[in-house]
């Protein structure tokens, strides 16, 4: 009996075993492959960078990761695809300003909701904005066209990739801040913002630096400033608008990694230091420098309160302009 007892009792812990060992869960990542959403066409900026970043990432968790583009809607599309996902670690996504931070404001009714349905794992890269003036302009410094911005009976024009991008939003900070007037006019891309610059149709802009640069580089236009809080790489003799004394004025189209709310902790931990060794990587550094994109790796919280720091910059200035849908 007393031998039955103990067979009995280390049946008992055997199967004890096998379903405490059944219910933890499976190591991460264990399948291929993982999945990276894109807001965006294949070739757009987020694009780029995402496959840049993936490919290195990729390494590190000894797994690939597929790009899967889900363009439409600004970005709203695609990001609310990755809200929607599964939480666990096999799916994640890179978006941008306007989907995480300007259209919670802009659309009345998002099928989603960054501070509530995405978890920050980190800034990928920052993309500030050039204060550019065509070549043949008069305008040579910031002093210049703020005095020029002020001028009573003044007819300024300048172009945005659209209204409530950060093309049009940093131009309209300035304009509030110094207290001048320009007329902004909207294009569908920035090359057609930039065709306007050199057209004398408008006659100042703040774009991305992948739209300005080769012409900044050939002389067709001239860089003024950096819509930054510190200089840029690319562009270290040109003062930033906060050092011409505008503290605050910034204006950066970054990109950043996301995934669904409910990822467990530790998988977002691996995900950050996955993304954050590659960000850090010379060769991924070296590839986002050739389009003019400055790697931000960060950690998931720092990355959070950027988010909600970028909220409190636009906010009050889509609220003021009305773009925001009634």
């Amino acid at each position: 009996m007393k031998s039955l007892g103990l067979r009995s009792l280390a049946a008992l812990l055997s199967v004890g075993l096998i379903a405490t060992a059944s219910a933890q869960p499976a190591a991460w990542p264990v399948r291929q492959p993982l999945t990276l959403i894109v807001p965006f066409g294949p070739g757009s900026s987020p694009d780029t960078m995402a496959r840049a970043v993936a490919e290195e990432a990729g390494k590190t968790l000894q797994q690939s990761i597929v790009i899967q583009n889900k363009p439409g809607a600004s970005g709203n599309l695609g990001t609310d695809a990755i809200a929607k996902a599964n939480p666990d670690g096999y799916t994640f996504g890179v978006s941008i300003t306007g989907p995480l931070v300007n259209n919670t404001v802009i659309y009345k009714h998002l099928p989603y909701r960054p501070a509530t349905d995405l978890t920050p794992l980190t800034l990928g890269v920052h993309q500030y904005n050039v204060l550019v003036v065509p070549s043949a302009s008069p305008v040579k410094t910031l002093p210049e066209l703020v005095a020029a911005m002020k001028k009573p009976g003044a007819q300024l024009n300048f172009p945005s990739t659209g209204a409530g991008t950060v093309s049009h939003l940093a131009v309209e900070l300035l304009l509030d801040r110094v207290g001048g007037k320009a007329l902004h006019v909207p294009y569908k891309s920035s090359p057609d913002a930039v065709t306007s610059l050199l057209s004398g149709d408008t006659q100042f802009a703040a774009l991305p630096p992948v739209a300005v640069m080769p012409m900044v580089k050939d002389g067709r236009l001239r860089a003024i400033a950096a819509v930054a809080a510190k200089r840029l790489s690319f562009l270290p003799d040109t003062p930033t608008v906060s050092e011409l004394g505008y503290p605050g004025v910034e204006g950066s189209g970054w990109i950043g990694f996301v995934a669904p709310a409910g990822i467990p902790a530790d998988i977002k931990t691996r995900l950050n230091a996955a993304l954050t060794q590659a960000l850090s990587s010379p060769s991924v550094t070296q590839r986002l420098k050739t389009m003019y994109m400055e790697a931000a790796p960060s950690t998931p919280e720092a990355f959070g309160q950027y988010m909600a720091d970028e909220l409190q910059r636009w906010s009050p200035v889509i609220q003021r302009l009305n773009l925001a849908e009634n």
